[in-house]
């Protein structure tokens, strides 16, 4: 259920993501989503490929520091009320969310798709799914992308 996601380190000047970006495009490695955080020194930017490992070697080649973590593709009901919904469940399984960015898909009207940080992902699936919660595995994200 577990999604792999890149975290990249860049320097918090202009120009910095112009790197990441182009070397990926460079190797026909298409970003399926992306989230760019900032602080003063240095940006974070978080992406989804369909091929983690190869971009995580390109990446590295062009001399960007990354590092590999788990994030969970959760259905979150496309409707007023839904997101709350799904934060309840999270909230009864005494969850903590680090961090949460929307995978945009093709697919429209019936859910939105949120990435979700969690400290211990496996834990999380398990108890989230207990919960009623509907957690998308990679292979059926990475079809909704195209």
């Amino acid at each position: 259920m577990q999604i792999r996601q890149l975290s990249l380190f860049l320097e918090n000047r202009p120009g910095q993501l112009k790197v990441p970006v182009k070397a990926l495009g460079d190797a026909g490695i298409d970003i399926l989503t992306m989230s760019l955080a900032d602080t003063q020194q240095f940006g974070i930017l978080r992406l989804v490929v369909r091929d983690w490992e190869r971009a995580k070697k390109v990446l590295e080649d062009a001399g960007v520091v990354v590092n590999v973590t788990d994030v969970l593709a959760v259905d979150v009901p496309d409707r007023p009320g839904g997101l709350a919904t799904v934060l309840e469940a999270f909230e009864k399984a005494g969850l903590g969310i680090e961090y949460m960015y929307p995978f945009a898909t093709r697919e429209r009207g019936k859910y939105a798709t949120l990435l979700f940080r969690l400290e211990d992902p496996e834990r999380a699936a398990r108890l989230l799914q207990q919960q009623g919660v509907r957690l998308v595995p990679s292979s059926e994200l990475f079809s909704r992308a195209g």
